[in-house]
């Protein structure tokens, strides 16, 4: 054990001179291709939702509180609009918000039992919801998000 504890410790600070802003883009890019390719398979050309779709959200994907038709076209959006601002870095706690309780609405709602999968997707967004888009973002090029601007928020 006594050998393991300086190896540990030099892997440890080895593997910390990875920057957050890389570990932040690749969350953003991930999480977010995950929710743009779903949106992309409910519509048509630039923008029509299908078919399929009406009817998924009227049998498959039925919420208590929302119509069919309303959460059909809401879900469509989200899932083209908030992986965007993923992608750029801009609104991107604001994005992952969104997306978290998107996926808190499936796992409760829609699919309980795919929790493994909605718990890695819950986990990669709540990173970005408390870290926001880092350093390679729009967000900090913009000054929008405190955390990445060289101080600490109050």
């Amino acid at each position: 054990m006594r050998i393991l504890i300086p190896v540990l410790r030099r892997f440890n600070r080895w593997l910390a001179v990875i920057p957050e802003a890389a570990v932040c883009l690749v969350l953003r890019l991930s999480v977010g291709m995950i929710f743009w390719l779903s949106g992309r398979t409910k519509v048509e050309g630039l923008f029509t939702i299908r078919e399929t779709t009406w009817f998924l959200f009227e049998h498959e994907y039925a919420l208590p509180l929302i119509p069919s038709g309303v959460a059909a076209v809401l879900a469509t959006l989200a899932e083209h609009l908030l992986p965007l601002l993923l992608f750029a870095g801009l609104a991107t706690r604001l994005a992952a918000l969104g997306l978290l309780t998107m996926t808190a609405v499936i796992q409760i709602f829609v699919y309980p039992d795919a929790w493994p999968t909605h718990a890695l997707w819950g986990a990669a967004l709540l990173a970005l919801v408390a870290r926001g888009g880092g350093r390679w973002s729009l967000d900090h090029w913009l000054g929008l998000d405190p955390a990445h601007d060289g101080r600490r928020p109050a």
